[in-house]
């Protein structure tokens, strides 16, 4: 039997870093897991057990580390950048070497209204995301994005019009809770930008538009969210969006005599539906 290898990649993933700059009494925190994909010429490895062209993994995390230490972080995208092209140069057998940072929030604790200089709490589970993709004498790609923002309207919300058969059950409902823990990824039509400046604008406007649409469907919403970000953000060439239902039943209370007036709910975290689309520019 013949046997190809069809791909490969490798490297070391669930990095995490935490770093304190430290300018005097004031201090920032940046508190990152970052993942790094090695792919090129390593059919020995795989075939003949030959390690020769193998960076190791270890080496990959101590890298994130050292580089860490000897510069400032910045912007997520840029120190993905900057790990990426180490990485090509580190490993002559690596054609593309990819580097995903995901960057957990953290917010000044305040103390009698003061932003305190070094304490801090944990923001939501939100993420800040960024992937760079840097091809040996070819261009990068960079995207960045939002994982798991956890966001709820608890008006101007339905879902109507479907079609129904034996297996039906769900009522329809021109007034529903609308959640969900929200993923969206975006592709700049450049690689060189003001990420921050960016990722502000493109988080406050995927916000505001899931606030102000009357949704007629997550689907609707998501596509209104989508069409926002491309309408207000001409830097953003393409966005992925994911919308698991985080679906919030209405309770029946009627058997204790008590009426529920859309009132009282129970969220149920599985099953969900997930809702997902890419939106890009014509042409």
């Amino acid at each position: 039997m013949s046997v190809v290898l069809a791909s490969n990649s490798y490297g070391k993933s669930s990095v995490r870093l935490l770093k304190v700059a430290r300018d005097g009494a004031r201090h920032e925190i940046r508190d990152l897991t970052v993942d790094i994909a090695l792919e090129g010429a390593f059919e020995a490895a795989h075939v003949e057990g030959d390690n020769s062209a193998v960076l190791p993994t270890d080496t990959m995390k101590n890298t994130v580390y050292a580089k860490a230490a000897e510069q400032a972080i910045g912007e997520p995208e840029d120190f993905a950048a900057a790990l990426a092209s180490h990485f090509l140069g580190a490993c002559p057998a690596a054609r593309t070497a990819t580097v995903s940072v995901a960057e957990h929030r953290w917010h000044r604790l305040a103390v009698r209204e003061n932003d305190h200089d070094h304490a801090f709490e944990r923001g939501s589970g939100e993420l800040r995301t960024a992937r760079v993709s840097a091809v040996r004498g070819g261009e990068r790609t960079v995207s960045s994005g939002i994982r798991d923002l956890v966001v709820l309207k608890s008006a101007r919300s339905a879902f109507t019009g479907y079609p129904r058969d034996a297996y039906t059950t769900l009522p329809e409902t021109e007034d529903r809770i609308l959640a969900t823990s929200m993923t969206a990824t975006w592709h700049y039509s450049a690689s060189e930008r003001a990420f921050d400046t960016l990722f502000s604008a493109v988080r406050r406007t995927l916000l505001e538009a899931f606030s102000s649409h009357d949704s007629k469907s997550v689907q609707h919403t998501l596509y209104a969210m989508g069409q926002a970000v491309l309408e207000h953000c001409p830097e953003v060439a393409e966005i992925s969006i994911s919308m698991p239902n985080k679906h919030h039943l209405p309770v029946d209370v009627s058997r204790f005599g008590i009426r529920n007036q859309n009132e009282v709910f129970v969220p149920t975290p599985e099953p969900y539906g997930l809702i997902e689309a890419t939106l890009r520019r014509k042409g």
